[in-house]
């Protein structure tokens, strides 16, 4: 099994490199030239909810370019990227998506899936490689999200981990990171009940923190990275 993993990693990272490098900022341009785009949002239960950031960034996005976006949220709770392998054909893929933003590392982290980073690097590499191979020009970009706490981080004692690997991916792979984990960060350092205003189970942001801290995030590097032409 070890020899096949590794393998297949070799496989995977020789195929995506030569694959053509996808910039997030061709979906922003091609809406302020006023084609429709089609967004899919790939993920755990921190992208799941039908009220959440998703939906947000869906309005925010179509107030700014009206009417030529759709945002698909094909995020599923309680489910982590071997998940996200075996449904991608059918939560991603057959969408044609112009974007997709992706995040399973909470959930990889989770003991009890026992997922190993290097078996969570694979899938993510994986998913990356399948959706430039069908769709070169799909902008890919992968999220670390907020860190648990309390009983949530016992049982991902390795998230860092989980997120440092996804970092090192994103650079590997020249695809676009969102990274939150800095402002949340600053909320947990004021105090955990702080941090529980806007996290109140320890795990999940509420509404008003997707619609003031996620959401602002997500724009702010979708926008940054249309600037840099």
């Amino acid at each position: 099994m070890k020899k096949y993993i590794k393998y297949l990693s070799v496989i995977i990272v020789l195929i995506v490199a030569s694959l053509p490098l996808s910039a997030q900022d061709k979906v922003i341009k091609k809406l302020v030239d006023g084609e429709n785009q089609r967004i899919v949002i790939y993920g755990t239960s921190l992208s799941a909810s039908k009220e959440g950031w998703p939906a947000m960034l869906e309005d925010s996005l179509n107030m700014l370019y009206p009417g030529t976006v759709e945002v698909i949220n094909s995020a599923q709770a309680a489910m982590w990227s071997t998940w996200g392998v075996e449904n991608l054909r059918e939560r991603v893929l057959e969408y044609k998506p112009d974007m997709v933003i992706i995040e399973f590392a909470m959930n990889d982290a989770y003991l009890p899936y026992t997922t190993s980073i290097e078996a969570a690097r694979l899938n993510l590499e994986y998913m990356v490689y399948r959706i430039r191979e069908l769709y070169p020009e799909c902008s890919i970009l992968i999220q670390v999200m907020n860190m648990p706490i309390a009983e949530h981080k016992t049982q991902r004692p390795d998230i860092e981990l989980y997120y440092d690997m996804y970092r090192k991916e994103a650079k590997k792979l020249n695809i676009s990171l969102i990274d939150h984990y800095g402002y949340w960060m600053k909320l947990l350092s004021k105090g955990e009940k702080e941090f529980r205003n806007y996290v109140p189970d320890g795990i999940h942001p509420n509404l008003t923190a997707q619609k003031e801290l996620v959401l602002p995030c997500i724009l702010k590097v979708l926008k940054t990275s249309n600037a840099k032409r």
